[in-house]
């Protein structure tokens, strides 16, 4: 099928839904670990109650991947379906999530949160692909990168934001503060509405061969054949491309899970207090822990808002790529090289800086690694698959952004922290290592198309 090349707006109308779903994992990401920490929650066991979102992606991205290249509606399309049931599930989850009584019934809200939030994403990946001429993929997907960068930002400071605004930071033992409340309604809103607006200003072409689309969709019985069949016939570039996924993700799990832990104790010097080591029914006890949480849950807003500038670094560098490559071809491998190893620089330097003003370096440099992990690897990887499966490729391919923060939930990132010392910060230290594995691993990749294709016509 020649599809027509899209100018800026529509690419813009078709990624926007994007905005919601990176609201939904800014809060997911920067939230979470403080969350589980006030619900009583031991630094060392926080990465372990990460692990129903990654464990959720396993099975709910390659399933949506597969349902969705089987599914074609002349009002609502091919992918717009899944955008708009995962949206619904995904602000009913935001909005209850800081609402919970328990530890475990916050991790529960996780598990549910990540599902639903998969079944909008995964297919928005292959909507850019269904839609975009193969000379448009890289605008395309960095396209979805800005609207990513702008998500991360304004989500990981709306505690903060809410909090200008006189909604209290403080709480008992036990509760989220009700700056952390709004902030997840907010972002229940915004994840609904974004998704709307996409799905309302979207068309999807229909399946180039519609009968042998409709014998396809006829067959019964072939999900796990077809699953099994697509992993053994992978290509070899997106088996490399697969190890330099590892190693990225990985990392960002460890800064997910880890981050609020490891700043608000190493830099800010305001970790979380633990009750049993308190005496409550003393009230200079009670007034000393209420101090001590309520400095923690301060801290807690601005890792936050110093997180959330990686979002704004990435929407940066996300800008430079469009401007670029709407006239240019890039070098996909170089650049996403060069932006992993200074992630990872950024991270190393957390351990060393002597006040939290230098976070922003940081988590600038760590931005170029973000805005170039969400669309470099998918750009390299849609030049090397057959366009008739990009919705189960798109999944089974995310079972490399899973699996590795499985390997890291499951102790991961405890077992090789501890190698170099007890400090939470120290986490930092092994996201930075294994991004910068992470950058030198592209030198595996060799395929020129993948590296680099003409954007324009010459």
């Amino acid at each position: 099928m020649n599809k027509r090349k899209l100018s800026f707006w529509e690419i813009w109308n078709m990624s926007f839904g994007f905005l919601g779903i990176q609201f939904g994992f800014a809060l997911q990401g920067g939230f979470m670990s403080r969350i589980f920490q006030t619900l009583g929650a031991a630094k060392d066991d926080i990465p372990l109650l990460w692990i129903a979102a990654p464990l959720t992606g396993l099975i709910v991205q390659p399933v949506i991947g597969y349902l969705s290249d089987r599914t074609w509606s002349p009002k609502w399309g091919r992918r717009r379906p899944y955008f708009l049931i995962g949206a619904v599930l995904s602000s009913l989850a935001l909005f209850f999530v800081p609402h919970s009584p328990t530890l475990w019934v916050a991790a529960g809200f996780l598990w549910i949160l990540d599902a639903s939030i998969n079944i909008s994403m995964e297919p928005f990946r292959a909507l850019v692909a269904d839609k975009l001429p193969e000379s448009q993929r890289s605008y395309g997907f960095v396209v979805q990168t800005l609207i990513i960068g702008i998500g991360t930002w304004v989500a990981s400071n709306l505690p903060w934001m809410v909090s200008q605004f006189g909604v209290s930071d403080a709480a008992p033992s036990g509760v989220v503060p009700m700056s952390v409340k709004v902030a997840f309604a907010i972002g229940a809103f915004v994840f609904l509405l974004s998704i709307l607006y996409t799905v309302f200003t979207t068309t999807e072409y229909p399946p180039e061969d519609m009968e042998e689309f409709e014998r396809e969709k006829a067959k019964k019985n072939q999900f796990i054949p077809d699953i099994v069949n697509n992993i053994g016939s992978m290509p070899m570039t997106m088996k490399k491309l697969g190890v330099i996924q590892f190693f990225s993700w990985f990392a960002f799990f460890t800064m997910w899970s880890m981050a609020n832990p490891a700043l608000t104790e190493h830099v800010f010097q305001t970790p979380a207090p633990i009750e049993a080591n308190y005496d409550m029914t003393v009230a200079a006890q009670a007034e000393a822990f209420n101090t001590a949480n309520t400095a923690f849950q301060k801290s807690s807003n601005l890792v936050g808002s110093y997180m959330g500038t990686y979002g704004l670094s990435s929407m940066a560098f996300a800008l430079l790529l469009v401007l670029y490559t709407s006239k240019r071809r890039i070098n996909r491998k170089y650049v996403h090289m060069g932006s992993l190893i200074l992630g990872g620089i950024g991270f190393l330097m957390m351990k060393f800086i002597p006040s939290h003003e230098y976070l922003t370096i940081s988590f600038v440099l760590i931005g170029f690694s973000w805005g170039s992990i969400l669309s470099m690897p998918y750009a390299m990887l849609s030049s090397s698959v057959d366009p008739k499966k990009m919705g189960v490729i798109m999944g089974i391919f995310n079972m490399f952004i899973v699996i590795p923060q499985i390997v890291a939930a499951l102790g991961g990132v405890n077992f090789v922290s501890n190698l170099i010392g007890s400090e939470a910060i120290n986490a930092m230290t092994v996201a930075g290592i294994s991004l910068i594995i992470a950058g030198i691993a592209n030198l595996l990749i060799t395929n020129p198309k993948a590296i680099t294709y003409q954007t324009v016509e010459e």
